[in-house]
């Protein structure tokens, strides 16, 4: 289908409306219609005329002209790419810059370009050398599946002075192939490349009425999992993953790298997360030329566990990258968002399609060799060409032939023309001299054969079209087999693998905490992406990422690192509500919270205070004593309370009423473990309990 052809600017056709009105005593212009409908315009041009690919060849605009123009200058030799990019600007009025980085992106792909020279290099992220140096030709795979002005659309070029092609004839799923990224005006599109031979063997199983399932393949190989992959549409998602092997105990060595990054970048990612002191490691060495090597020394204390080293890489490099495929393309002239297998099915029937537009035009030139073969042979044969020696004007002649064919006409398939008859006066003496009538036959029964042969191909048009299919495999498909390994994994949580590389320390007191304080009290080792949980004196519960000083509130009872939905890890606390109010209980875990939000653990009266706190894992319930204040007629003075006849709440939950009396003490009778403790074990194994006995 044809597309529209846009100029770059409307302002020639631009018309200003001038309507002066009178505004507190003041002459002024009022402009009507000027910026009416531009942005539109332009939104349209940038969406259907740079960024985003037509789904009848895969290609964006600036694609298309540089391979038309490679076509009109092929030879079968190299050209320098500097005259390719001239010769395109025939066509594409944006300038050399963006042909020649279009053209060097088409080339790195190894798929429609043959190239010598420095090209760069994908893998180290190194540009192409000036296009003065390097040289370029269509590869034979672009001669044979991307061109034939039989069957190509034509129109102007911007200029009016060349004609274009409006898309290319391609017989072959070259979007997904090749995949593309454009930014348009409110549009994206990121459609990524898929495996050549699975392309060609999908795109016979959609003719034979099978089930495919396209998956990505990248140049850079990489291990990728495809699990939310969702055919490449919008809200999908991909991982893909380095591959890391062990040289030795203390080697590891990146053998591929995941699409879209460089081994620049990659490494460049390694040494920032080392700076942050996230991953310990000694050196980083670069060796990629043609394949990817990086080199990683491990200190030896991290040598003692690679697999974790390997999980830290993963978690805070660009050794693992998340990809959001956008699979939008341009559909009878509007942007479309088509899933990748539908993508695949439109491609197939497009090829189809033209695969039998040229079988018809061939049966039709076929048909028309066959024809004037036939008029060609009547002609001599019979001695027609004598009778004009008596015709003394053109009308004579032409009535001559007429005549003289006019007994044969039985055996033609198609009716004489006055072209037919012109083109039979054209004939040499020469040529009827030498007239061989076998020869003639042969021709005809040869043309004859093909015609018949056509005929059954477009009888049988699918399995036809699948044995194009497949000779494209056998012929191109070597050496194009996947890079790419598919597999399912697992998030790696980032606090289990960064390096324990930072201490955390408390000022009770003051409310501060974090690992700057080291002349305060130490807690526990940690990492610089944990978070710390404070409870103060208050009832009030902080959490916090760690930093190198931090207020949570004065009066810190309690301190740790927390950890995320640890529903065994219970809080047992007696607090009192307000100044004289009741002594409350509760026991309670603490779930999902919001860094630096705070939370009340007690019912929020003003001047309430934790008489009592106690954290410890789900399996130990404290028992204390509640010792209270001398009064008179107060017989029982101590009441025993044991944590675990309570369930195990929330942390909003008020709690149960102990007593309404004043207390003077709180006294643990039973820990586990026969004494009591305010440390912290920094031993995630070992029971947490960290407890406030008096006041």
């Amino acid at each position: 289908m044809a597309k529209k052809n846009k100029k770059d600017s409307k302002a020639s056709e631009a018309v200003v409306k001038l309507s002066p009105e009178k505004h507190a005593g003041a002459d002024t212009a009022a402009i009507a219609g000027l910026y009416k409908d531009w942005f539109l315009d332009y939104a349209s041009y940038v969406i259907l005329e740079r960024a985003v690919p037509y789904i009848e060849d895969g290609l964006k605009p600036v694609q298309r002209r540089i391979l038309h123009s490679m076509n009109e200058m092929e030879d079968g030799r190299y050209n320098k790419v500097a005259n390719i990019i001239g010769n395109t600007m025939k066509y594409h009025p944006h300038g050399d810059a963006s042909i020649g980085d279009a053209l060097v992106q088409v080339g790195q792909k190894d798929l429609l370009i043959d190239t010598q020279g420095n090209w760069g290099n994908t893998l180290t992220g190194d540009s192409a050398a000036a296009s003065r140096y390097i040289e370029a030709r269509l590869s034979k795979f672009a001669i044979e599946v991307a061109f034939n002005p039989k069957t190509t659309v034509w129109q102007l070029s911007y200029d009016g002075r060349n004609k274009e092609p409006v898309t290319l004839p391609v017989k072959f799923p070259l979007l997904l192939a090749m995949g593309v990224e454009g930014i348009a005006v409110g549009l994206a599109s990121k459609v990524l490349p898929h495996n050549f031979c699975e392309l060609l063997q999908a795109s016979i199983d959609v003719l034979r009425n099978k089930k495919i399932d396209l998956l990505p393949d990248f140049q850079s190989g990489g291990v990728a999992d495809f699990s939310k992959y969702n055919e490449g549409l919008r809200g999908g998602r991909i991982r893909v993953r380095a591959v890391i092997d062990k040289l030795d105990k203390k080697t590891l060595v990146i053998k591929e790298i995941p699409f879209g990054t460089t081994t620049t970048s990659v490494i460049e990612s390694i040494i920032a997360a080392v700076d942050k002191g996230k991953i310990k490691i000694k050196k980083v060495e670069d060796n990629t030329s043609s394949e990817v090597e990086i080199l990683i020394h491990l200190h030896q204390e991290t040598s003692q566990d690679t697999e974790k080293a390997i999980e830290a890489l993963f978690a805070f490099t660009q050794c693992e990258v998340s990809v959001s495929p956008n699979s939008c393309i341009i559909e009878e002239g509007r942007p479309r968002f088509m899933g990748v297998n539908d993508i695949l099915r439109v491609s197939t029937r497009n090829t189809v399609d033209l695969l039998q537009m040229e079988l018809e035009i061939a049966l039709d030139e076929k048909e028309r060799d066959w024809h004037y073969l036939s008029l060609e042979k009547i002609f001599i044969e019979k001695r027609i060409y004598r009778a004009l020696e008596v015709c003394e004007t053109w009308e004579q002649i032409i009535d001559t032939i007429t005549k003289g064919l006019k007994p044969y006409l039985k055996f033609l398939k198609r009716p004489v023309t006055y072209e037919d008859i012109v083109r039979l006066t054209e004939l040499k003496i020469k040529r009827i001299s030498k007239y061989d009538s076998k020869r003639a036959e042969e021709k005809l029964a040869a043309i004859e054969a093909d015609i018949k042969q056509i005929k059954a191909d477009l009888g049988n048009l699918k399995n036809y079209a699948i044995a194009y299919f497949k000779d494209l495999l056998k012929k191109y498909g070597k050496g194009r087999e996947r890079k790419t390994r598919i597999e399912s994994f697992e998030s790696i949580v980032a606090q289990n693998v960064i390096a324990i590389n930072s201490k955390l320390y408390v000022n009770r007191e003051e409310g501060f905490a974090g690992y700057g304080l080291k002349k305060d009290e130490f807690i526990t080792d940690c990492s610089n992406l944990d978070d710390v949980i404070a409870i103060t004196g208050d009832g009030k519960l902080v959490v916090s990422r760690i930093s190198e000083k931090n207020y949570f509130g004065k009066d810190i009872q309690h301190i740790s690192i927390f950890q995320k939905n640890d529903e065994s890890t219970v809080y047992n606390m007696l607090y009192q509500d307000g100044n004289k109010g009741p002594v409350l209980m509760k026991r309670f875990t603490v779930g999902g919270v919001t860094r630096d939000k705070v939370y009340d653990l007690t019912k929020g009266t003003e001047k309430s205070r934790v008489l009592y706190l106690a954290v410890a894992d789900d399996t130990y319930a404290p028992k204390v004593e509640v010792i209270l204040r001398p009064r008179p007629k107060l017989r029982n003075k101590i009441i025993e309370v044991d944590f675990g006849e309570l369930l195990v709440k929330g942390r909003a939950a008020i709690g149960n009423v102990v007593t309404k009396f004043a207390v003077s003490k709180v006294k643990e009778v039973a820990v586990k473990g026969g004494k009591n403790t305010t440390a912290q074990s920094s031993d995630p194994d070992k029971k947490k309990v960290q407890a406030k006995l008096e006041f």
